[in-house]
């Protein structure tokens, strides 16, 4: 959405052993490695760049500290062998073999968490095949939705060892394997690309490149760890320096020159984190800038005393990492950095000394892209009616969240329990049940990467899916499930202007009445919500390409987007009661003789802008 577990002793397996032995991954692999960038993740100066190659590069590095071994029978490639067929750029790796993941017996990851899950595999296909052969009146397996495992897989793919399942990492292809692995287990079929589980995409990245120079008073500075940019820009200085007395910037002439200054850091406690807290050093900057503006400097410098190492660390969390986009459609042009004045804070530390008026920045701030890979899991259960089975129930989460970024009070992994583990284990939960005792309809499961990118895995699937998008009959998205008062639950996409279909608004109130009994808050649905809660979550492309769509939820709460989001402040109990009403709505809707419809009278309207005031209302 736009507790904490000890890591144990675990075997760690480096990323080529695991592209090297799961054929699933090698066809979208040889795909994007066959790109124009040539690699994965690319950078167009690798000798002078840090940034590693994603493969090559990343092959002794962590790609599963839950996965200490593979079958012995998917060890169909050597390591030294795809290292080195990485090292050259050679597309040729990884042929396509589109039938060895069609059947969930090959890929089997062992996780430490649970030590039943082959036998409970096998007993999860017998319960299939006898349900496959019986009617409508088979008894509805909603007690196969379990709090226990609903906690142990939230504990799994929360926990510190997933270090918080960033886009674009490989921690989020960690969480997205270990996310196959239990669709597997649960009897789930492979829905995704080649017969995989897996949909790959591309993200694309920009961001200010290390390779940048950076002089000041004759000391050469190293970007991204003496100086780093405040903002994505690209530009060229040679100009004299102004110091400034403390922050006053008044009656300076700045014109052509660059504008130099010491940041104090106020006498306060220690920042909180989250979407609502800025940096104050990013505030402060805001205000200086606001004031010379008119006087038109070269480059803003802000020094970084020591003593604000908590305030650089909140301003460089976004530096390494710069601005993604996706093209789903392929058709945008090349994004280029702005051109402009840069405003770059200097560590202290690393000057010659104190600067003086006069001396001189020299900066020549340039560049780099990138091609990242995230990815869409993508299972199914067909339905048992033969002229039903065509048609799909979307269930719909996100497996993906901040990852590791800067400490608050000690913690540095964000780990976004409840954003969004809670319903990436949730909708495992529901695959159980439809396992047990499949729909009429066909039941589709989609975890979507890259959600907090900006909605990326469901623009993706919606322009690329992997089931014809009309056949989709319903999406129903949960996001941050287990949290706040245990009677109530959200539901967005019940009122107007955002209802696109009252027969699946009016299903979803039939199951909560029959299943979970929440006190049912939709106040959030209102377009003129401060917080455009409908806006921010993977319902929003398919609501969008008019498929009916409703939002599961639990709203807000202070841990959101902080590294305090973890397991063990999840209401379990609560997550089970909405992980049930999600699930009796889709069987509401696999059952029903006739699809919900949608109303052609549904519009997205998003009443907010910049100065608080809401379509001419203003917010309490």
């Amino acid at each position: 959405m736009d507790g904490r577990v000890v890591r144990g002793e675990i075997e760690e397996e480096p990323l080529v052993h695991l592209a090297a032995r799961l054929p699933a991954f090698r066809p979208a692999w040889r795909q994007l490695v066959s790109k124009q960038h040539g690699h994965l993740v690319d950078h167009p100066s690798e000798a002078r760049s840090p940034e590693p190659r994603f493969l090559a590069d990343f092959a002794e590095q962590r790609v599963a500290e839950l996965f200490p071994s593979l079958d012995a029978a998917l060890h169909e490639l050597p390591r030294a062998t795809y290292v080195a067929a990485l090292e050259r750029k050679d597309p040729s790796i990884g042929a396509p073999d589109h039938g060895a993941y069609a059947q969930p017996k090959p890929f089997r990851l062992h996780v430490p968490y649970y030590p039943h899950m082959r036998t409970q595999t096998a007993a999860i296909v017998l319960v299939v095949t006898v349900a496959g052969t019986t009617g409508a009146g088979t008894r509805d397996p909603i007690d196969r939705i379990r709090e226990s495992e609903i906690k142990a897989d939230l504990f799994a793919l929360a926990g510190d060892a997933m270090r918080g399942r960033e886009a674009g990492t490989l921690d989020e292809l960690t969480a997205s394997a270990w996310v196959a692995e239990r669709a597997r287990a649960a009897g789930l079929q492979p829905a995704g690309d080649n017969g995989t589980y897996f949909q790959f995409f591309p993200i694309n990245r920009l961001r200010v490149s290390t390779s940048s120079t950076v002089t000041l008073d004759g000391k050469a500075l190293r970007m991204g760890t003496d100086v780093i940019t405040d903002a994505l820009v690209a530009a060229n200085v040679d100009a004299p320096i102004t110091v400034a007395d403390g922050d006053n910037v008044d009656g300076l002439a700045l014109k052509d020159r660059v504008l130099v200054i010491r940041y104090a850091p106020a006498d306060q406690a220690v920042q909180d984190a989250g979407p609502r807290t800025q940096a104050a050093m990013r505030v402060w900057l805001r205000g200086i800038q606001q004031k010379v503006s008119a006087s038109a400097p070269a480059a803003i410098v802000i020094v970084v005393p020591d003593e604000a190492a908590d305030q650089w660390d909140r301003v460089a969390v976004q530096f390494p990492r710069g601005v993604y986009e996706l093209d789903p459609d392929g058709t945008a042009p090349a994004r280029a950095a702005p051109k402009g004045m840069p405003a770059l804070y200097v560590h202290e530390a690393a000057l010659a000394g104190p600067l003086k008026n006069d001396a001189r920045l020299v900066a020549a701030v340039t560049t780099d892209t990138f091609t990242y890979p995230s990815v869409n899991i993508v299972a199914a259960i067909p339905g048992r009616d033969a002229r039903l089975k065509e048609e799909y129930v979307l269930f719909s989460a996100h497996q993906d969240h901040d990852g590791v970024r800067y400490p608050v009070k000690g913690d540095d992994i964000w780990n976004g329990a409840d954003d969004n583990a809670t319903t990436a284990v949730a909708v495992l939960a529901i695959g159980r049940a439809f396992a047990a005792q499949p729909g009429r309809r066909s039941a589709l499961f989609v975890w979507h990467g890259a959600e907090e990118r900006g909605l990326m895995g469901s623009r993706w699937f919606v322009k690329h899916p992997t089931v014809p998008l009309k056949s989709i009959v319903a999406c129903l998205n949960g996001d941050m499930m287990g949290r706040n008062e245990p009677t109530t639950g959200a539901l967005l996409g019940a009122l107007p202007p955002h209802r696109n279909s009252p027969e699946l608004v009016q299903m979803a109130l039939d199951a909560n009445k029959a299943v979970s009994q929440f006190t049912v808050d939709s106040s959030w649905d209102d377009p003129n919500h401060r917080e455009g809660w409908y806006y921010r979550s993977d319902h929003l492309p398919y609501a969008r390409a008019g498929v009916p769509a409703l939002f599961f939820t639990t709203l807000l709460h202070a841990d959101y987007h902080t590294p305090f989001d973890n397991p063990d402040r999840i209401d379990v109990a609560k997550l089970t009661k909405m992980t049930r009403w999600m699930y009796a709505t889709g069987r509401k809707v696999a059952e029903a003789e006739r699809a919900p419809a949608f109303d052609p009278s549904f519009k997205l309207e998003r009443c907010r802008d910049s100065t608080g005031n809401y379509c001419g209302r203003p917010q309490d």
